[in-house]
């Protein structure tokens, strides 16, 4: 059981020992400073002021009710009537050495839509936020124990593939291998773009291509395929360069709910929701009605028949919650779309496509701004393709790295060059509090010091070598932890948080919370070590071994989290 929910539990039956009504919160919170303890409960406060009475004296008989014999050390009321809770050494020393389990009380299966390129063009930097953050939440959510279905809706229909069905004919007519035709998506794509603002009758072949591809015609099927086959491919090497757990298995594109779109319409027009406009089939709905009262459309079906993003979004709903049976839905989709999903989330409800018993959920991101405070593009303008992005990384790394060791052999360099380039850009944008834009800094980012991730490897690294230089496996070591200094304390206590960290991360999916909880564990950590010898002469064989144990647990712990951002370690660096 994590602390917090342990005391949790014997304040609230405190409180209703003392008479306070069972919806009062015993509201606590990590203390601030560590002369007012470990944590504080506030919930004597709220309590008072609606039992109309003295909130210090109330704070007493939650006290005297209060069981926390062997877990604090001290409690005192302070202020209006804060509880301090000093936690006792000894109760933190044995609680280490409990497994503290990581597995969520409830269960659930959750759908995590992320990443979902455009496979009209090779992913930019553009996708790198979605694919990432998305990418973290499903680590998380496994490793609470909940059943995790990763769903990349990438986006493979649509008026321009007409466009590069006919500019892929024309290329494979010329005895061009489709591999080689597509080894710049971006070119390709600009290539038929060109072909099709300057050639009439090549435009009219491609827009009569998408007719025939959406009517299920097998040469224009045969031809959207390759091009799928070899768009695909590009996207999942840029997810095995970025260690993320996206693979082919995942993706579940657009084209893949064409059988229900029809349907979706349909039921939407029965039930009285979808009506007629312009020719076109909307849904107008109040709740998102504008300032001036007007209803917010969303258009499912377009004059000339065709549908739309919305229409594919609804039957994506419809599949996850009758076929993959999801109790909560994850979006990870750029704040743009803020109005869409709304839209398509209000409209999924009313018409019963998604129970109340499912959490639709949208986490919106800010975007990775240049130097200049602007979307983040080359210096010619244009944007900056993920591939190339993630090679000049790698490089800059592996420069750092020959300037700072001179011990690790050539394959040894590129390895750790390739964890801490990727290692970086990752961290640098998970770090960041998910819905805020930021500045993307190369040198900020792959720095030694600070709250970044060859920071935190470094210190994964440090402590890997003391057990080195002592001769001990820590994947094997194991003792018990016994706690006589702050430090130790302080070390102990926050390594006891780390659950408590992931539960928050689950339910409100910003990871950069984890990120200022690895920085505070390897700061907590250099402070230890520097004021508790581990290794020298002087220092008792017990406690050594003791020192030793919470050196293994923390190197075990900033692992742990570093994998959850998908952030790999090593053992030299």
């Amino acid at each position: 059981m994590r602390i917090k929910e342990l005391l949790n539990q014997r304040f609230s039956a405190a409180m209703q020992a003392a008479g306070i009504p069972s919806e009062c919160s015993p509201t606590l919170a990590l203390s601030g400073k560590p002369q007012f303890g470990d944590y504080q409960a506030n919930g004597a406060m709220g309590a008072a002021k609606r039992m109309q009475t003295n909130p210090r004296e109330l704070a007493q008989k939650i006290l005297d009710n209060l069981d926390l014999d062997g877990i604090a050390a001290k409690l005192e009321i302070a202020g209006p009537g804060f509880i301090n809770i000093h936690l006792s050494s000894e109760f933190l020393a044995s609680s280490l050495s409990d497994k503290i389990t990581n597995t969520a009380a409830n269960q659930q299966t959750v759908v995590v839509d992320y990443s979902s390129p455009n496979l009209a063009k090779e992913m930019h930097v553009g996708h790198l936020r979605t694919t990432i953050i998305g990418d973290t939440l499903a680590r998380v959510l496994e490793y609470q124990g909940h059943k995790v279905v990763r769903q990349n809706h990438m986006g493979d229909w649509g008026t321009q593939f007409g466009m590069l069905i006919a500019e892929l004919e024309e290329h494979l007519g010329e005895g061009e291998q489709a591999e080689l035709a597509l080894n710049d998506l971006e070119v390709f794509y600009q290539q038929s773009k060109k072909h099709f603002d300057a050639d009439t009758e090549f435009a009219d072949r491609a827009r009569a291509y998408v007719v025939k591809l959406q009517s299920g015609d097998q040469h224009c099927r045969d031809l959207w395929q390759k091009f799928i086959t070899v768009s695909v491919a590009h996207s999942l090497e840029i997810y095995h360069q970025l260690n993320v757990g996206l693979r082919e298995q995942h993706v579940k594109a657009e084209s893949s709910y064409n059988d229900d779109l029809e349907n979706v319409v349909n039921d939407l027009v029965t039930q009285g929701l979808a009506v007629e406009s312009d020719g076109a089939k909307v849904v107008f709905l109040d709740e998102l009605a504008d300032k001036n009262g007007d209803p917010s459309p969303m258009i499912v079906q377009k004059s000339g028949g065709g549908f739309l993003y919305a229409t594919s979004d609804l039957a994506a709903l419809r599949h996850r919650v009758n076929n993959l049976h999801a109790d909560r839905i994850l979006y990870f989709i750029d704040a743009r779309q803020s109005l869409h999903m709304k839209q398509v989330f209000a409209t999924g409800r009313k018409a019963n496509f998604v129970p109340p018993s499912v959490s639709l959920e949208h986490h919106p991101f800010g975007t990775m701004m240049g130097p200049d405070g602007r979307p983040f593009k080359t210096r010619t303008g244009g944007t900056v393709k993920l591939a190339d992005f993630l090679v000049e990384a790698v490089e800059r790394a592996e420069r750092l790295v020959r300037e700072k060791n001179t011990e690790l052999d050539d394959s040894e360099i590129k390895v750790v060059a390739r964890k801490i380039g990727i290692g970086a850009i990752k961290y640098a944008d998970l770090s960041i509090t998910r819905t805020n834009d930021y500045i993307f800094n190369w040198d900020a980012m792959m720095s030694f010091e600070g709250n970044t991730a060859p920071y935190l490897q470094y210190a994964y690294t440090r402590i890997r070598s003391i057990f080195r230089k002592a001769n001990i496996d820590p994947d094997t070591f194991s003792t018990a932890v016994e706690i006589t200094q702050v430090q130790e304390k302080t070390l102990a206590f926050k390594l006891l948080q780390f659950e408590e960290v992931i539960d928050q991360i689950a339910a409100d999916c910003y990871p950069h919370t984890l990120c200022a909880y690895l920085y505070e564990l390897a700061s907590v950590y250099m402070s230890f070590y520097e004021h508790c010898p581990v290794l020298k002469d002087d220092v008792p064989a017990k406690t050594q071994q003791s020192r030793l144990q919470l050196c293994a647990l923390t190197a075990a712990t900033l692992a742990q989290g570093l994998d959850l951002l998908g952030i790999e370690v090593m053992e030299k660096m």
